[in-house]
């Protein structure tokens, strides 16, 4: 499987050299997790917010292909989307919506949709690369699905900056060490964060031993694991999520937000 994986990555390599050819102030930030249902798409969009309170204007993309949800968290009736920009029939200023926060804008998906007009033709990396081209945004931010399917492969091919969200549950480690494998062929990092997890120690000691499981299967010697932090369970986290609102906001001294800060802070250092 992982063969069929370095090759696809192979294909991809050129997409990530032209946006890197791209001299624009944006930096890209891929946010992934392999596993669904682990608060990805909640985590991006809270530092989404983070982010602007710190004079940073940002862009989400809802990159979770057919099962879209950024629009909700956002609080959001899209009547426009990337597809309509794909297809031609919108242009790229009529589908990067404002919302309800500050200098945080919102390029979304359609949830339900089954796209396979133009697969394998990169039209997914090229969205990416003419936001970028708009030198608008200091930070993109990319929410893709869950797995490992192609849509995934290619949002991450184009990035550098890759963080990884997980939990304890073994099988979303599985999901995160199948991830750290694929990402070894043709990159040299993976920032890691873990959500419901009761404290930072914790989840450093379950990134290191994930860091030594890949030195025994050989990973590639300069590919790096950067633990960045966690975020506890908090009751706070679900119940703004249901009522369309942003745990950041409403709770901006609660435990959960400020550990989300450190999880910023230490993003900061790391992307390029």
């Amino acid at each position: 499987m992982f063969d069929a994986i370095s090759s696809q990555a192979s294909k991809l390599v050129n997409l990530t050299n032209r946006v890197k050819k791209n001299y624009s102030k944006t930096k890209l930030v891929t946010i992934t997790s392999g596993k669904g249902g682990v608060g990805k798409s909640t985590f991006t969009a809270n530092m989404a917010f983070l982010l602007s309170r710190r004079g940073y204007k940002v862009a989400v993309l809802d990159a979770d292909i057919g099962l879209a949800n950024m629009q909700v968290l956002f609080d959001i009736r899209p009547q426009n989307t990337f597809f309509e920009y794909i297809d031609g029939t919108k242009t790229l200023d009529e589908i990067i919506l404002k919302t309800a926060y500050e200098d945080v804008y919102l390029i979304a998906g359609k949830s339900g949709y089954q796209y396979s007009t133009n697969t394998n033709s990169f039209v997914f990396s090229r969205i990416v690369k003419d936001i970028i081209s708009l030198n608008k945004f200091d930070v993109l931010l990319i929410d893709t699905g869950a797995g490992l399917n192609d849509y995934v492969r290619e949002f991450l091919s184009i990035s550098d900056n890759i963080l990884a969200v997980t939990t304890t549950d073994p099988s979303a480690l599985t999901d995160v060490y199948s991830l750290m494998k694929m990402l070894s062929f043709n990159k040299n990092k993976l920032m890691l964060c873990f959500n419901h997890t009761r404290n930072y120690q914790i989840g450093e000691t379950i990134a290191n031993s994930l860091v030594n499981l890949g030195k025994k299967n050989r990973l590639k010697d300069d590919f790096m694991v950067e633990y960045i932090g966690n975020v506890s369970s908090s009751a706070n986290i679900s119940t703004t999520g249901r009522l369309r609102k942003l745990f950041a906001n409403e709770f901006s001294s609660d435990e959960t937000t400020r550990q989300l800060q450190v999880i910023i802070d230490k993003l900061l250092q790391n992307i390029h």
